[in-house]
């Protein structure tokens, strides 16, 4: 892997779910089991009804709150506060990843299809809530959620995000197609061993990409590196 593709960037935007914290955490089950309980009582249906239509929602309009809202004319507020109400303790604290991200120049943003309350709290029970100078959610987007062109475009806009001295880090990879075509660097966090043609970067760690990505571009000279440590 060539870092070298990532020398210019200045602005830094990362998604936060499963990317700023390890999927191991699992957080998002409770997320899950939270919208599944909503759903079932907004549309007076099952449990089994309820979680069949929330992963439905989430294939075709990228969220199921986007889903809900399209097709049951469901106001967004109410089911962001219920589903975003969980418990935090399961996040780890993570000094390096903070340092790491402190050492990329220029801008950190966060970018969520969550929203901006609920990420800050991850930040917090993560460490990271000094890293960055913006979060931005769905709120922010008119509850249009990533990967929808006109989401990317008001919340790139509302952050005066430049594109081609940008990189995006993302655990879904669709929602980096979009970025990947204003000319944004595209970071794949993943386990998943295919990535997209539009991806430029994947690791399933980002801790350790991070790491690697610094060192190779933004350390020192005299750090001791070995000569061609950022290409694996």
């Amino acid at each position: 892997m060539n870092f070298y593709q990532f020398s210019h960037v200045d602005t830094w935007i990362f998604d936060l779910d499963n990317t700023l914290y390890p999927p191991k955490v699992r957080l998002f089950d409770q997320i899950e089991e939270k919208m599944r309980l909503f759903v079932a009582d907004f549309l007076n249906v099952s449990l089994d009804e309820a979680d069949v239509l929330r992963a439905q929602y989430w294939r075709s309009h990228g969220t199921t709150l986007a889903g809900m809202m399209n097709q049951h004319a469901m106001p967004p507020e109410a089911f962001l506060q219920f589903v975003h109400d969980i418990d935090f303790s399961p996040i780890p604290h993570s000094e390096e990843l903070s340092s790491l991200i402190s050492a990329l120049p220029g801008r950190k943003i966060v970018y969520t299809n969550g929203t901006e309350p609920y990420a800050r709290r991850v930040l917090q029970a993560r460490g990271l809530e000094q890293n960055f100078e913006a979060v931005y959610g769905i709120e922010h987007a008119n509850y249009r959620p990533k990967p929808h062109a006109e989401a990317f475009a008001k919340v790139f806009e509302r952050a005066a995000v430049t594109p081609h001295s940008a990189a995006m880090f993302e655990d879904d990879a669709r929602n980096l197609q979009v970025p990947a075509g204003l000319g944004m660097r595209t970071v794949y966090i993943s386990p998943d061993t295919n990535s997209p043609d539009y991806v430029d970067a994947a690791h399933q760690d980002l801790e350790a990409f991070l790491s690697q990505l610094v060192a190779a571009c933004f350390s020192k000279p005299n750090d001791g590196l070995p000569d061609g440590y950022g290409n694996i």
